[in-house]
């Protein structure tokens, strides 16, 4: 499956590189059948349907065997992944084999093109340097986050990063693991709690920083303003486990990544030079913040 849809794109790299990773997706499956004269247990049906919800790129792909090959078809699409030059590709988190994944759960519109908004490497371990880059740019967007554990997981979050006293978001948004294992965990409609972003709020009941789904101090994932720390819960909005080896968790590196929609291509690269361009972003970044009356 994967040299059928990486080959292609990454013909240098040979057959054998995806190897790796193929372990991650298998990772998230059950074998429970028993199977006479085999020591190890199979997948059952049951198991292959339950994996193929976990991995919808992997249901996506399997689909479209039943129609004429083509480069558009569905579960062979892989975004474009964009960055600056001078991010060192090997210290991205976001690998193509990763992007596939996360896009299973998307339309054929938002796999056009993820632009680099954000890495802790370069951008420094900040929230407000993170909400200073990604509030450049209006949309979706790819939180990922790798821990200290090793862990790797984030989510996908369809509406801006914007201040609110609560939570917001629609059903679009989803929470996902990388590494061990592969799974994406889609909103199950028990509540409405898809995102959270509170900045600079005094009141212990309104806890600062980002997060998708779960309650307040108790979020499905979840990262402080501080930016070194956070925790991830068994989540009742999207139906998740705990995301990472232990609830309590403490970032090594955070990745924001911007879903480019098709036709938007190359439009965020030209230059905001204008004094009104510039307080646009100014008044956005000091909303995002709090401040924007009192900067009237």
């Amino acid at each position: 499956m994967f040299e059928t849809i990486f080959s292609t794109k990454d013909a240098e790299l040979g057959p054998s590189s995806h190897k790796d990773i193929v372990d991650i997706f298998l990772n998230a499956a059950t074998f429970s059948k028993h199977v006479d004269g085999c020591a190890e247990k199979s997948m059952s049906f049951e198991d292959f349907r339950n994996w193929c919800t976990l991995l919808p790129s992997v249901k996506k792909f399997l689909g479209s065997l039943l129609i004429p090959p083509d480069a558009g078809r569905p579960g062979s699409q892989v975004p474009c992944l964009v960055h600056l030059e001078s991010v060192d590709s090997n210290m991205v988190l976001l690998r193509k084999e990763y992007a596939w994944h996360i896009g299973g759960a998307l339309s054929v519109q938002e796999l056009e093109e993820w632009k680099l908004l954000y890495h802790s490497a370069y951008n420094g371990l900040s929230f407000n340097t993170f909400l200073g880059s990604i509030s450049k740019d209006d949309g979706p967007t790819v939180l990922i986050i790798k821990d200290k554990e090793g862990y790797v997981y984030g989510g996908y979050a369809s509406q801006t990063w914007e201040r609110h006293g609560g939570f917001y978001g629609d059903m679009k948004s989803f929470l996902f693991q990388l590494y061990p294992k592969a799974s994406i965990f889609r909103p199950t409609g028990a509540n409405n709690n898809i995102q959270w972003c509170a900045v600079n709020f005094s009141s212990e009941d309104i806890p600062n920083g980002i997060g998708f789904g779960g309650r307040v101090n108790h979020l499905g994932l979840f990262l402080s303003a501080s930016f070194d720390q956070g925790h991830t819960f068994n989540c009742t909005t999207f139906g998740s486990p705990s995301l990472s080896k232990t609830s309590r968790i403490c970032p090594e590196v955070i990745e924001c990544w911007r879903v480019v929609p098709k036709g938007k291509q190359g439009t965020h690269d030209a230059v905001k030079g204008t004094v009104l361009d510039r307080f646009k972003e100014d008044r956005h970044m000091l909303n995002m913040v709090g401040l924007a009356n009192s900067s009237e």
